[in-house]
């Protein structure tokens, strides 16, 4: 007496079947036994499909859980960065002179506070506005590079790290677009402008 035929005929057998039926049962092209065999090979093949589906998607949504906590450990270090590294001092309208005590709502707006020396006039550039349309990798470019006017210290910003600027640049954007264009740099000889202003000597 023949035996039930194994799984690997059977398979084949079914799949060329699929592919030229439609799925429609094939009875009189299978010997019995695959035949009985066809139904139960097709409710696995179901069902690794479906379990496929389902194990695929839970780990999309592991890997999206991972990178959504990545990204607020990576904004808080650059809270923290904009913080002690005097960011704020600067380009925060009225920090220094509260003592840090200004709403987050504020930080990074710029200020209209002048800073005048030989090299002319200059204001603190609102950060958000200026990194609103730029890129992570044209901030870090940005900041290897830039020599702008005093009293900006550039040189301060140049040793941090790549994971550094990557940071402050995250904290910023977290914060949106807020606040005014700091005022134009005002050239040396020219009027001094009718605001606030920090003198230097010289």
């Amino acid at each position: 007496m023949r035996g039930p035929e194994p799984i690997a005929t059977v398979v084949p057998c079914l799949l060329r079947h699929e592919r030229q039926t439609g799925g429609q049962p094939m009875k009189n092209r299978m010997s019995p036994h695959a035949a009985l065999m066809a139904r139960p090979v097709r409710r696995v093949a179901r069902a690794t499909a479906v379990l496929t589906v389902l194990l695929s998607s839970a780990l999309a949504g592991a890997q999206t859980a991972s990178s959504q906590k990545a990204d607020k450990g990576e904004i808080q270090r650059g809270r923290y960065l904009v913080m002690v590294a005097g960011c704020n001092d600067c380009h925060t309208p009225g920090y220094a002179a509260k003592n840090g005590e200004v709403d987050e709502k504020l930080w990074l707006t710029g200020d209209a506070l002048g800073w005048s020396g030989p090299w002319g006039t200059t204001y603190p550039v609102n950060l958000r506005l200026f990194m609103a349309d730029m890129s992570k990798q044209q901030w870090v470019k940005h900041a290897r590079t830039m020599t702008p006017r005093p009293p900006m210290p550039w040189f301060n910003v140049r040793p941090m790290t790549d994971a550094d600027l990557k940071a402050i640049y995250a904290y910023t954007r977290s914060l949106g677009r807020g606040g005014d264009p700091a005022p134009a740099f005002v050239p040396p000889g020219a009027n001094k402008p009718g605001g606030p202003l920090v003198q230097f000597p010289g």
